[in-house]
């Protein structure tokens, strides 16, 4: 989509800098981070919702939530993790690009 700032950030037309890339996914920092470490998991083509997602990307995507949660408990940024995931601006979404946050908790 040509005004949404994820695919310009995947496309680098936006500079940011990836914590994680594979051929379908992405995780950045959040620009507001609620807690140090927060990031955002982003799949690189652009669905509006979960309920736009291919069946077989929940999988995938709770396997890397796992791997980056991990990895911000080694680097001590946190003793849990919440994950969130808003669908629509009547449940908190802002920007009409799935994406779920990870963010670390003390």
């Amino acid at each position: 989509m040509n005004d949404c700032i994820f695919c310009k950030i995947i496309n680098k037309e936006i500079k940011s800098d990836f914590l994680y890339e594979d051929k379908n996914f992405i995780i950045i920092n959040d620009i507001n981070p609620i807690s140090k470490g927060h990031c955002l998991l982003i799949p690189k083509t652009h669905f509006q919702t979960i309920f736009d997602l291919p069946q077989e990307y929940p999988n995938k995507i709770l396997n890397i939530i796992q791997k980056q949660s991990l990895n911000l408990i080694k680097q001590n940024l946190a003793t849990g993790i919440k994950i969130i995931q808003n669908n629509y601006p009547s449940a908190g979404q802002t920007i009409n690009h799935f994406h779920i946050h990870i963010i670390p908790q003390k």
